[in-house]
C-alpha cells in the first residue's frame, strides 16, 4: 500500500518553493499478540530554491483494524476492532449491520479501542439452530477480547440489546448511550403494530424489495419527510443492509430468549452514566420511550437531534460524533 500526503514546512523557512512531500511504503508485520501493524518508511524532502536541502527518513507504525469470527451460542459472530484506549462497544440497528458505524469507527478509534459486531442474522453473522440470547453475545465478545469494561452505544434494536446487557452485566459497562432505542417489555402503539403486519405480509409474498422499502419509509424517512428529502446515500446503504438481512436463512429451532423481567420494568436499576438520543423526525413512539428513559434512569441526559429521523449517526455523523465524544470525555475511566 502506498500513501502520499503533504506536510507544510514552517513559514519561517526561507524562500520555500513547494511543500514537503511525504511518501510512505509499508509492509504488514506482527505487532502485539494477534494484532497487525502497518510499518511505514517516511521520507521527507525539504525543498528550497528548487533543490533538496534536507532529507529525513524514519519509520512509523499504525495498528490496522482487526476482524474475525467468534463462535458463540452455536453460530459465528462477526466482529471488528480498531484503535487503542478505553474500550467502546457499538451495537447496530435492526435495519442495518455493523457497517452503519463507518462514520464513527475510525473517528472514535483515535481515542478508544472500538469494537463493533454484526448482530445475529445481520451482515456476516449467522443465526444458531437453537436458543440464543442477544444480550449475551456482547459478554462473550468482550471476554474473548480480554475487555473487562466498556462504554456501550446502541441504536434502535441495538439499544435494546445494550440496555439488556447493562442490566444483566452492570460490572462490564462504563457508560451507556442509547439512540432511539427499543426497550424490552414496551408495548408498541398501533402504527408500529401495523408496520409489523405489513412487513410480515410482504415477506410472506416473497417481496423482499417491498419489505425493504417499507422499512426505509418507517425508519429512514420517518413520518415527517418524503423519501426525496432524505440523503440518497444513507437511504441506499440502509436498503442494502436491510435487504441482505431478509435473505439470511433462519435455521429450524432458532429462537431468541427475551430478558426476564423485561427492561421496561427495571430502568431504575441502571447505575451508569447514560445519554439518550433521538431525532426530531423519528416516529412518536421513540420520543415517548426516550422521555421515559430519561425520567426513570437516574442522572440520564436527553439529547434531541434536529433534522434527522431514526438513523441519527448516519444522517448527521459529525454532530453525533461530537455529542457522543463530549459525553464520553466527561466520564472517569480509572
Amino acid at each position: 500500500m502506498a500513501i502520499r500526503q503533504t506536510v507544510r514546512l514552517s513559514e519561517s523557512t526561507p524562500r520555500l518553493t513547494n511543500a514537503e512531500t511525504v511518501e510512505s511504503m509499508g509492509n504488514v508485520g506482527e505487532f502485539c499478540p494477534g494484532r497487525k501493524v502497518q510499518f511505514a518508511k517516511i521520507v521527507t524532502h525539504h525543498v528550497q530554491c528548487g533543490k533538496v536541502v534536507l532529507k529525513k527518513e524514519f519509520f512509523v507504525a499504525a495498528l490496522q483494524p482487526e476482524a474475525g469470527f467468534l463462535n458463540v451460542q452455536g453460530a459465528p459472530l462477526y466482529y471488528e476492532v480498531a484503535g487503542q484506549g478505553y474500550p467502546l462497544l457499538l451495537i447496530h440497528a435492526g435495519v442495518a449491520d455493523s457497517s452503519m458505524w463507518d462514520e464513527q469507527f475510525q473517528v472514535f478509534a483515535e481515542r478508544y479501542k472500538v469494537i463493533r459486531y454484526d448482530l445475529r442474522g445481520f451482515g456476516k453473522s449467522e443465526f444458531p439452530a437453537g436458543f440464543f440470547a442477544s444480550h449475551e453475545d456482547p459478554v462473550a465478545l468482550l471476554k474473548f477480547l480480554n475487555v473487562k469494561r466498556a462504554h456501550v452505544i446502541g441504536i434502535s434494536f441495538g439499544g435494546k440489546i445494550a440496555l439488556d446487557f447493562t442490566l444483566v452485566h452492570p460490572e462490564m459497562v462504563g457508560s451507556l448511550v442509547l439512540v432511539a432505542p427499543s426497550v424490552g417489555g414496551h408495548k408498541p402503539p398501533a402504527d408500529v403494530l401495523r408496520f409489523g403486519e405489513q412487513e410480515e405480509t410482504l415477506l410472506e409474498r416473497g417481496d423482499l424489495e417491498g419489505a425493504t422499502e417499507l422499512n426505509l419509509r418507517m425508519w429512514v424517512d420517518g413520518p415527517k419527510r418524503l423519501s426525496e428529502q432524505v440523503n440518497p446515500t444513507v437511504r441506499r446503504r440502509v436498503h442494502d443492509m436491510q435487504y441482505h438481512a431478509f435473505t439470511v436463512p433462519i435455521p429450524d429451532g432458532a429462537e431468541e430468549l427475551a430478558l426476564q423481567p423485561p427492561a421496561i420494568t427495571r430502568l431504575d436499576e441502571v447505575g451508569v452514566p447514560t445519554l439518550i438520543m433521538v431525532g426530531d423526525y423519528d416516529i412518536p413512539d421513540k420520543f415517548t420511550l426516550a422521555q421515559k428513559l430519561a425520567e426513570e434512569i437516574v442522572g440520564a441526559q436527553l439529547m434531541v437531534i434536529a433534522g434527522v429521523a431514526h438513523m441519527v449517526n448516519m444522517e448527521k455523523p459529525e454532530e453525533f460524533n461530537r455529542v457522543v465524544l463530549d459525553f464520553l470525555m466527561g466520564i472517569p475511566t480509572s
